[in-house]
């Protein structure tokens, strides 16, 4: 069974002011593919320690991080940035995956910066905040998460 960590990136959440809604939808669609989920860890949108949190994660065996938040065009949405500052490299196949299902829903998800990469064998997946948002993307995505996970566990073999 594969290991998925959710993290939330909110200010809100973090500080108690708003309940953490997208983490809980996440962590039920993970642990209905079959996950072994742990989370939500909750951090606020602060790139040392949204980067901190993944590469803990990361570094701790997950084979999958989702994170929640912090990725549209605010000020202090800085996730796809602190995401890429633990990434070995890009996927962005995901993304663009996320964003094309999500404008069939809104053309409001065209704003949406979320990335995908890898650190080390682990993939790391950036999901909009809102309860909707996370939902559609992960769900658009995950067709794609057994094979993208076996061929960074080393099974190559094309079927």
């Amino acid at each position: 069974m594969s290991r998925a960590h959710v993290i939330t990136v909110s200010d809100g959440a973090f500080h108690g002011s708003r309940a953490d809604a997208s983490g809980s939808a996440l962590i039920r669609i993970l642990q209905a593919n079959h996950f072994d989920v742990s989370g939500p860890v909750v951090v606020p949108d602060e790139r040392p320690l949204i980067t901190a949190a993944i590469v803990a994660a990361a570094d701790a065996g997950s084979d999958l991080i989702v994170t929640t938040g912090g990725t549209g065009l605010g000020p202090r949405d800085v996730t796809p940035q602190a995401t890429e500052a633990a990434l070995d490299y890009e996927v962005r196949g995901i993304g663009e995956t996320m964003r094309r299902a999500g404008m069939e829903s809104t053309p409001m998800a065209a704003l949406s910066r979320g990335t995908a990469g890898v650190r080390g064998r682990t993939l790391i997946i950036n999901v909009p905040g809102s309860p909707k948002g996370a939902m559609e993307s992960l769900e658009a995505v995950m067709p794609l998460l057994s094979h993208a996970l076996a061929l960074l566990h080393g099974d190559t073999e094309h079927r």
